[in-house]
């Protein structure tokens, strides 16, 4: 009967693992690429560092399965013309209506992920033509954002989020006839637990080991009968 008790306390703390609020991560994601000289830019503006399959140094790409400078966890320090080049390795992307009009970034979460935040990194200097987007869709849905302020860069913060779902979909339509450049997409959110906390694996553990003394000693009585 005890051990029996052990084992149920044992199993109810493993189904019973919190979900911690955390910064979460996408485990990759799929886009067109930037654009570049080839469509009147006076650099390119791809995301060449993606590790997935597609031609990350050709305007307009189809990109898919993999991650690169969208969230590499680096946030551009200064304007997109200061440190983007013809080679391609800014930290940007940059998108105009070229063959890359309002492209959708499609991102991959591990499950059990939830996201409550969404935040996006962008250049709004206006030099050059770049604007912050014009409009953002998230999974399809045109939501509210305030854009950093006119010859800045800076953060649009989606707060208050749930998204449930193994992928979201983030949609920049940009201003006719401008460029948008984006230099880093986070998240926040929460994870469910998919490994025990050491406290659940102590009860298990004792679980086990008071199932097997009960069992050698019945063996011992069963032997001695």
């Amino acid at each position: 009967m005890k051990f029996s008790m052990a084992i149920a306390a044992a199993a109810i703390a493993l189904t019973a693992l919190p979900a911690t609020a955390v910064q979460v991560f996408s485990t990759s994601y799929d886009m067109i690429n930037g654009g570049g000289q080839t469509s009147g830019g006076s650099s390119n503006y791809w995301d060449l560092s993606y590790s997935g399959s597609g031609a990350a140094s050709v305007d307009g790409a189809a990109l898919s399965g993999g991650s690169g400078d969208l969230t590499d966890g680096y946030v551009p320090p200064v304007y997109w013309y200061a440190v983007e080049s013809p080679a391609g390795t800014g930290p940007y992307v940059g998108w105009n209506q070229v063959g890359q009009a309002n492209p959708v970034i499609t991102f991959h979460f591990a499950p059990g992920t939830t996201v409550t935040g969404l935040n996006v990194f962008v250049d709004n200097t206006t030099f050059g033509g770049v604007w912050a987007p014009q409009t953002i869709l998230i999974d399809g849905v045109n939501t509210a954002f305030s854009a950093p302020t006119f010859g800045t860069i800076g953060w649009i913060n989606f707060t208050g989020l749930s998204l449930t779902g193994s992928s979201h979909t983030l949609e920049l339509r940009q201003y006719a006839g401008m460029w948008q450049f984006v230099g880093e997409v986070t998240f926040d959110g929460s994870v469910a637990a998919g490994v025990p906390e050491p406290a659940s694996w102590a009860l298990l553990i004792a679980g086990f080991g008071m199932v097997g003394g009960t069992l050698r000693s019945r063996r011992r009585t069963s032997i001695a009968a």
